[in-house]
């Protein structure tokens, strides 16, 4: 029997994956693993029998990944789950700013009261002309999911689509439309696009990089839309930028002090996977990857740990060894089985930055005496008996 604990309600669609196998929990000391979507999880003790957390959703910043990294413990997140749900919103947040349709809809509020409004409209809707993004330049920074869906909306735009990112995935690239123009250099999407979006993840390297330098850099009146997180970007720089007429518009899906009802700037109660396809498909993502790695140590979309995949385990035994991705791990590895006269019938092993994992399938059953020998070797994190 299996045990989860939900942290925030998750939708039924990915619950009802649940088998009879598995038991809802109501504490996280019984719980072999978590669902989450915004909760934070900084402060919460983390028992030694939890596995795995796994984020109903692409952002963990709400995880501890050093400390579960450390325990051995799996989070998974859910990348393009909620792809589409963001696209459309930055489609139309970057609509809703190019024809200043927000300033329009907040003047008829105003003068809801005029019984001769719709005459009054025609003579004050010049002041919220837009301009069309027909032939455009639209700059996208990050082609993961979303940004390619951008990208590829934005080409049937009419749009002339730049995008940039040094480590785009193939899978990425295969979806991305050819005429999308890949530039090597984030600068070239600073000097020359109308509109700008960021679609890359929150990292000490991506923390702030839109800031004073890269707006600088940027064309007189841009559009610079973030629907990615709030601290990619700088957005006091961000106002200074307004004041100086060089950021038209400034779209956030991240509401804050610094630019809630600010002139030019558009906030939206982060809204961009809040739709009701969103948090299903997130939630069903999750429940299988949560599954499958109780039921078969599998891995995929892990955050921290690499990913792997041994399929379902015909063997006696499967074990699995969290370890610190350092040489002649494994060499220690098959001693240890060697000495216990146990044969390995499959084995995988992958690493991902500083850590590593690696799975045994054994034709025998393992001992408690092995396990403990395994979890003596220096830079083992966990050793996990699967089956």
């Amino acid at each position: 029997m299996y045990r989860y604990l939900c942290l925030n309600p998750i939708a039924k669609i990915g619950l009802d994956n649940f088998t009879k196998e598995y038991e809802k929990a109501d504490d996280i000391g019984v719980a072999d693993g978590i669902l989450v979507r915004s909760a934070s999880m900084h402060e919460m003790e983390l028992p030694d029998n939890l596995l795995a957390v796994a984020r109903a959703g692409a952002g963990v910043n709400n995880i501890p990944l050093d400390k579960c990294a450390q325990k051995g413990i799996v989070v998974f997140n859910t990348p393009g789950a909620n792809a589409n749900g963001v696209k459309e919103l930055v489609i139309a947040g970057m609509l809703l700013a190019s024809r200043d349709v927000v300033d329009g809809i907040n003047w008829v509020k105003e003068n809801k009261e005029d019984p001769n409004v719709a005459k009054a409209a025609e003579k004050e809707k010049k002041k919220f002309a837009g301009t069309e993004v027909m032939g455009k330049k639209l700059g996208i920074i990050g082609l993961g999911a979303i940004g390619v869906k951008v990208a590829n909306v934005a080409k049937h735009l009419g749009m002339e689509v730049y995008g940039y990112d040094p480590y785009v995935s193939v899978d990425a690239a295969w979806n991305l439309s050819r005429d999308v123009k890949h530039v090597f250099d984030v600068n070239d999407i600073y000097d020359q696009c109308d509109f700008i979006t960021v679609h890359v993840p929150l990292m000490d390297t991506t923390k702030g990089m839109i800031n004073a330098d890269a707006i600088a850099r940027m064309k007189e009146g841009v559009i610079l839309l973030n629907f990615a997180r709030d601290l990619l970007v700088d957005e006091a720089a961000v106002l200074d930028g307004i004041a100086a007429g060089k950021i038209r518009r400034y779209v956030s899906d991240f509401p804050n002090p610094v630019t809630a009802g600010q002139e030019h700037c558009i906030v939206i109660p982060h809204l961009g996977a809040s739709t009701e396809e969103s948090e299903e498909n997130c939630a069903v993502m999750a429940v299988k990857e949560l599954k499958d790695y109780l039921e078969n140590g599998n891995i995929s979309h892990s955050v921290y740990y690499p990913d792997c995949d041994m399929g379902i385990c015909t063997s006696a035994s499967r074990v699995m060894i969290f370890h610190k991705n350092i040489a002649n791990m494994i060499a220690k590895f098959t001693s240890v089985m060697g000495w216990s006269n146990l044969n390995i019938a499959n084995m995988m092993n992958k690493s991902k930055g500083e850590v590593a994992i690696t799975m045994l399938d054994l034709e025998s059953t393992v001992s408690e005496s092995i396990i403990n020998q395994l979890k003596t070797i220096d830079g083992v994190f966990r050793v996990r008996v699967v089956k």
